[in-house]
C-alpha cells in the first residue's frame, strides 16, 4: 500500500497546491494562462493514471463479494458522465471551470449550469461513485470514494473562491438560477431547463464512450462489459 499512499498524496498535492490563489496567479504570470492550464491538465492526468495503476497493484483486501449486477452500474452511468462533459466543455459558466466566454453567461438562462453549477465535478462524482460498487476491495474503495468526495467538496470550495472573487452580490446574481445538486434549481423553479444540445456534442460523447469501452481492458486491465 506504500506506493498507493504516495500516489494518492501526489495526486492531492498536484491538484490542490497549484489552485491556491496566490500560487496560481504567480504561475500564470510566469508561464502564461494557456501554458499553466495545459501543464495542470497533463499533471492531473499523469497523477490520476499513476493513482489508478497503484490501486490495481495494491494488496487485495476484500470488503464485499463481487456480483454480476454491480458491473452494470458504471456501464449505464458512464454515458451520462460523457454526456455531461460534452455539454459542459466550452459552455459559458463563470461560476465553475471547464467553460469559455464567461461574458456570454446569462443568469436567466444558465444553460448547463442550470443543471448543476459545477457540471464537471458532478460528472467526476458520478464516475467515481459508480466505480465504487463493482470494486469492493480496500484500495479501490479508497481511490474512487476519495475522488467522489474530492468532487463534492470541490463544489463548496469553488463557490467560496468565486464568491470572494466576484463579491457576494454579484455571485448571488450570477448563481440565482443554479445549484450544486443536479436538477435542484429546475425542481425548485429557480431555473428553466434550456440546454443547447448539438449533434456534434452528443456525437462526441458517444464516440468517446465507445473508445473507452474498447480500450478499457488495455488501459486498466479490466473489461467494462457487464457480461
Amino acid at each position: 500500500m506504500m506506493e498507493f499512499t504516495i500516489a494518492a498524496l501526489t495526486f492531492g498535492v498536484s491538484h490542490s497546491l497549484p489552485m491556491r490563489p496566490r500560487i496560481r496567479a504567480r504561475l500564470i504570470r510566469q508561464f502564461g494562462s494557456r501554458t499553466f492550464w495545459t501543464l495542470y491538465g497533463l499533471v492531473s492526468l499523469v497523477s490520476l493514471g499513476w493513482l489508478i495503476d497503484a490501486a490495481a497493484r495494491a494488496p487485495h483486501v476484500g470488503l464485499w463479494a463481487p456480483a454480476a449486477w454491480q458491473r452494470w452500474v458504471p456501464f449505464f452511468v458512464m454515458p451520462i458522465v460523457f454526456g455531461i462533459i460534452s455539454l459542459t466543455i466550452a459552455a459559458p459558466n463563470p461560476l465553475s471551470f471547464g467553460g469559455r466566454h464567461p461574458e456570454r453567461f446569462e443568469p436567466e438562462n444558465p444553460g448547463i449550469a442550470g443543471f448543476a453549477r459545477h457540471p464537471l465535478l458532478v460528472a467526476l462524482a458520478l464516475w467515481a461513485f459508480a466505480h465504487v460498487i463493482p470494486n469492493g476491495d480496500l484500495a479501490h474503495v479508497l481511490l474512487f470514494g476519495a475522488l467522489g468526495l474530492f468532487a463534492v467538496i470541490g463544489m463548496t470550495l469553488i463557490d467560496r473562491r468565486r464568491r470572494a472573487e466576484f463579491g457576494n452580490a454579484e455571485w448571488t446574481r450570477l448563481a440565482k438560477g443554479t445549484s450544486n445538486w443536479p436538477l435542484h434549481a429546475w425542481f425548485t423553479g429557480h431555473s428553466t431547463p434550456k440546454i443547447m444540445v448539438s449533434v456534434q456534442r452528443i456525437g462526441f460523447a458517444i464516440v468517446f464512450w465507445a473508445c473507452l469501452i474498447w480500450a478499457h481492458a488495455t488501459l486498466f486491465g479490466v473489461s467494462p462489459w457487464p457480461v
